[in-house]
């Protein structure tokens, strides 16, 4: 009987097994094997040992912009985790009305698709017809270049991003639903102040969750492509490109696939290397409430 039920448990998951094997577990060994050839696409995969991984030491380009990623997600997820916790507390308010509606206003934006997202901030942020410049030089102030600025690109960027904080927005809002009412009581009945139950009650109870919020939005920010490459193609002189946008061009735009999987095995070691320094350091701020 279990023997059958596995076969069949097998079969009907076979389409997705076939396109999980076909579409990710082979594109990620192929990708291990390429990134020590010499591989354009069009040619026959030439072995040339770690030459691709030597490469990058001198690549002044790969380096800048890995210094780049690191600067977006140094931004980026801090940035993001004051908004989206910091939203999901006003809404969790008890008296607020029409919560459900303003919950899914806020979360709109982030479902938009980002070249619509990215006209929008093109247009928000131009250095001279936006609408954040004619704000500032209505008290007098010429408002910086923004995205035409090497200095100013990348907080940009990190800014606008804040865009779609929707989604961490409701699962921060269904983390602090979850929190039992018991202990805002005993709480209260012992005369803490708000700030006192949300130092001492919401956020530690809200410490796995934002493990997760951590984890996952680094990893995401860490392969940051649309917005850099929508809003500004890596310029201006290079100052907002990504490492993920300079995999692409080596992958797809220069044809030196070789050379862009060892850039992708780099960037996955780095990734990975984080994720362990956040389970590593987890031990020290997480708490879970106790069964």
């Amino acid at each position: 009987m279990k023997k059958n039920s596995t076969i069949k448990g097998l079969l009907y998951i076979s389409p997705w097994l076939v396109g999980f094997l076909i579409f990710t577990v082979y594109p990620i060994v192929m990708s291990l094997y390429y990134a020590f050839c010499d591989f354009n696409i069009t040619t026959t995969p030439k072995w040339i040992g770690i030459y691709n991984f030597n490469k990058l030491f001198s690549d002044e380009l790969f380096w800048k912009s890995l210094r780049n990623t690191l600067v977006y997600v140094a931004g980026l997820v801090p940035l993001g985790l004051f908004v989206a916790l910091g939203v999901s507390l006003l809404l969790s308010v008890r008296k607020l009305k029409f919560v459900r509606l303003f919950r899914s206003i806020i979360y709109m934006p982030s479902i938009v698709p980002a070249f619509g997202f990215s006209a929008v901030v093109t247009l928000f942020f131009h250095p001279y017809m936006g609408f954040v410049n004619r704000i500032i030089e209505s008290f007098g102030i010429d408002g910086p270049l923004w995205l035409s600025s090497e200095i100013w690109v990348k907080p940009t960027i990190i800014i606008a991003a804040q865009w779609g904080v929707g989604g961490a927005m409701l699962i921060f809002s269904a983390a602090i639903k979850d929190i039992p009412m018991e202990f805002y009581e005993d709480a209260l009945i012992d005369g803490a102040s708000r700030f006192t139950m949300f130092r001492k009650i919401t956020l530690p109870l809200l410490t796995p969750t934002i493990l997760y919020y951590l984890v996952t939005s680094t990893i995401g920010n860490m392969q940051i492509f649309d917005l850099p490459m929508l809003l500004t193609n890596g310029g201006p002189n290079n100052a907002s490109l990504s490492l993920s946008m300079y995999i692409y061009k080596h992958a797809f735009t220069y044809n030196n696939m070789g050379y862009a999987s060892a850039m992708s095995w780099i960037l996955f070691g780095i990734i990975f290397l984080i994720t362990i320094l956040y389970f590593g350091f987890s031990k020290r701020f997480v708490f879970y409430i106790a069964e």
